[in-house]
């Protein structure tokens, strides 16, 4: 019973975090929303007795990749974003019906008998010796590199992709710089005017 208590409060964090995210006009309180979901999965890990896994989603998401986040948008300087041009005519319209059909959908698998979802005590889907082993870093490190070894391997390059591509992004232009082109524009000091 604690168990569902914990999971329901967790779960009602990382879905205002969610929300959060997604109405903040500021990029940096979006990214903190983020880390915030982040680490609730990172409980949720935890709480499937998976240790090893909940250490990678805080190391890996909410401490790295978060840090390469706000790293892009402070060099960016994209930290506010305008909400007039952010949003489209039909965005609004299309989430809520988008939610509508998600929680239809929800309550529908939820309680329709003929799907059969309890909400009681889960059964265990495997038997008691994966159930150990589940999460730690030898079945992780075993599941990785045989089974997901090329989904690995593309999300590497597509990562490399990513970064090449910030890089790109932020390359300062010498010539278009604001700092370059208003030293360009300032009238030459007094000493060299008065020697010429």
């Amino acid at each position: 019973m604690v168990g569902i208590i914990l999971f329901a409060i967790l779960a009602l964090i990382a879905v205002a975090a969610a929300i959060g995210l997604l109405t903040s006009t500021n990029a940096v309180h979006a990214a903190l929303f983020l880390v915030i979901n982040f680490l609730c999965v990172a409980l949720f890990y935890l709480g499937l007795n998976a240790p090893f896994l909940a250490m990678v989603q805080v190391t890996v998401y909410a401490g790295a990749i978060m840090v390469l986040f706000l790293f892009v948008i402070m060099l960016l300087g994209a930290e506010r974003l305008p909400l007039s041009s952010s949003r489209l005519p039909w965005q609004a319209p299309l989430a809520v019906v988008l939610v509508v059909l998600l929680v239809a959908v929800t309550a529908f698998i939820l309680f329709s008998p003929a799907v059969g979802v309890s909400l009681g005590a889960p059964q265990p889907l495997g038997d008691a010796a994966l159930a150990r082993t589940y999460g730690s870093p030898a079945s992780v490190g075993e599941r990785l590199f045989t089974d997901y070894m090329l989904p690995f391997q593309i999300v590497g390059l597509l990562l490399l992709v990513a970064m090449i591509g910030a890089v790109v992004l932020t390359k300062n232009d010498t010539d278009a710089s604001p700092r370059r082109q208003a030293s360009q524009d300032a009238p030459p000091p007094a000493d060299s005017a008065a020697a010429d």
